[in-house]
């Protein structure tokens, strides 16, 4: 229901108003899949692998069309199916790929650590090929995400043993004391300056629990103290000032929790924001 409800929202009016031609390819349809046995504890494994591997199929599609695929969907680990299709299209560009993990959770969990067995939980472990994920992508051409290229913004709820995971395994971590004490703009305005210096193509994973549950209560994984309205428009206005932008999720909305469509609202001016949309023309 979460695309139904951008859709809803206007998404793709609101791009055409920017003067995007947009094209909705519909609803991704995963083919047969059967019950996968996982070490550890992985729900729904069979599935989750089954999108992800439309998903990465629908993806490579459209960047292959020359496209930007916008990527709406349920649970994060939608994210493995998409941000491993702009892997693989980085790999056949010869450029790397970076990855601006906007969330309240890490995501670093695997099926031998996760307390609950959620995927949505792993998507970024299995992405940089943490062992014990490898069911996600079975029969696929295997991309890697380099994990120094990924940089997560706004965490401010992890796991113990996905900390250390975090940490040996190099991910960029931004938590929001980071962003109390300095703000967005000096921790957002080095991140693009990498991805330009490398040359790298920039997938953005918006997910709606990095918002504060005050301004966007239309998600199932709440946690307070989460971005602003302000900061999370800004980080759009640079991703926009950027045009470094190549490909995007937006996550984890659930219509039957939100408020007279507020979230969704929000996640469409949001969108709106990064490409291009403006209170007024900035003099450089």
């Amino acid at each position: 229901m979460g695309p139904a409800a951008l859709r809803t929202a206007g998404l793709q009016p609101a791009l055409e108003a920017e003067g995007y031609r947009v094209r909705d390819t519909g609803d991704v349809v995963p083919g047969i899949f059967d019950d996968l046995t996982v070490e550890g504890h992985a729900r729904h494994a069979g599935e989750i692998a089954a999108w992800t591997r439309a998903i990465d199929v629908a993806g490579y599609a459209a960047l292959v069309d020359g496209a930007l695929p916008i990527f709406m969907g349920g649970d994060h680990a939608m994210s493995m199916g998409s941000i491993h299709a702009a892997a693989r299209w980085a790999e056949h560009e010869a450029r790397g790929l970076s990855v601006l993990w906007l969330d309240a959770h890490a995501d670093f969990n695997t099926p031998q650590t996760s307390p609950s067995g959620n995927v949505h939980g792993m998507p970024v472990a299995a992405l940089c090929g943490v062992p014990g994920l490898g069911f996600v992508f079975q029969g696929m051409e295997r991309a890697r995400l380099d994990p120094t290229r990924v940089h997560q913004f706004g965490i401010r709820s992890v796991d113990s043993i996905e900390r250390e995971a975090l940490a040996r395994g190099g991910i960029d971590v931004i938590d929001m004391r980071r962003i109390d004490e300095h703000g967005v703009r000096p921790l957002i305005a080095p991140i693009l300056d990498d991805v330009a210096r490398r040359g790298d193509l920039l997938h953005v994973s918006l997910d709606v629990d990095f918002l504060d549950p005050a301004i966007a209560p239309g998600v199932g994984t709440q946690v307070p103290g989460g971005a602003t309205y302000r900061e999370a428009h800004l980080i759009m206005e640079m991703l926009s000032d950027s045009g470094l932008t190549t490909s995007m999720d937006l996550a984890e909305l659930n219509p039957f929790l939100d408020e007279r469509g507020r979230t969704a609202d929000l996640l469409v001016d949001l969108v709106a924001s990064l490409f291009g949309k403006k209170i007024i023309d900035r003099v450089a």
